[in-house]
């Protein structure tokens, strides 16, 4: 996979060069180059903003910088106009970003990320990178950040985590939360050495060596994790899909279950 990242502030993203990001860089599994939006520009300055046209507060990023970035991008990549690459916008106007895109996004060969900063980019720079690009815009959630730098970050590491050969143990990808895999609970709690810290035990079902019983309890930890924190994650399961102990231990918990989908009882 190739990453591009388009930015005014590079140094960001040296934190690409450690961890598990840093080791995939080295064995090959992705490609990344930052490119500095100021490079772009032409004036003593390098200035890459300007005031909004009809007035209000901020800065808008001038277009031509843009232009020039994205087409060298394109050029140095090697771009055919029939396979154009996956063009990235952070924005609070943009669609959400959850766990089943990041999949859809880690067998892409070809991601670009622009990295947008002030009130945002010139709405002419999207319009024109749809002819060349097919272009995202998205967001992390409901909120704002003071640039893209931080939402494409996140992005770059819930995806590249997911090429085939970046995790060890690719079972691990299944039983985490939100697995598309699985049924998009969230995990389980975890516990390691010492069995007793600080006075607090590890459940003792995890000693006990009874690989059934040990899946059982994790089930039901999820179910009550998902229960507490997100319930409308358990509204979306089909009662089709939940076994005798799992409809058990929902209906303990205070769901009713005589639909296709769960419900708080007494709603």
């Amino acid at each position: 996979m190739r990453i591009d990242i388009i930015t005014i502030f590079p140094e960001f993203f040296e934190a690409l060069d450690i961890s598990l990001i840093g080791k995939a860089k080295q064995r090959g599994l992705i490609d990344v180059h930052i490119h500095d939006l100021r490079a772009y520009t032409y004036d003593r300055h390098r200035t890459v903003d300007d005031t909004p046209y009809g007035g209000g507060a901020g800065m808008v990023m001038k277009p031509e910088p843009w232009g020039e970035a994205l087409t060298h991008v394109l050029n140095d990549a090697g771009v055919e106009a029939d396979n154009p690459p996956l063009l990235l916008v952070p924005s609070p106007a943009g669609q959400v970003f959850g766990q089943p895109t990041a999949h859809a996004w880690a067998e892409e060969p070809h991601i670009v990320f622009a990295c947008g900063r002030y009130e945002g980019i010139d709405e002419r720079v999207i319009e024109w990178a749809r002819e060349r690009f097919r272009v995202v815009p998205f967001s992390l959630g409901d909120y704002v950040l003071n640039g893209g730098e931080v939402a494409s970050m996140a992005v770059i590491e819930a995806v590249v985590r997911l090429v085939p050969g970046m995790v060890g143990n690719p079972e691990s990808l299944i039983e985490e939360s939100h697995s598309v895999a699985g049924d998009a609970l969230l995990e389980y709690p975890v516990y390691t050495k010492p069995a007793v810290w600080e006075g607090r035990e590890a459940p003792a079902v995890l000693l006990s060596g009874d690989h059934a019983k040990v899946a059982r309890a994790r089930r039901d930890w999820q179910l009550e994790r998902t229960s507490e924190r997100r319930p409308d994650l358990i509204e979306k399961l089909t009662t089709d899909a939940l076994d005798k102990q799992d409809k058990a231990t929902l209906t303990s918990l205070g769901w009713n279950l005589e639909g296709n989908h769960p419900a708080r009882s007494g709603n």
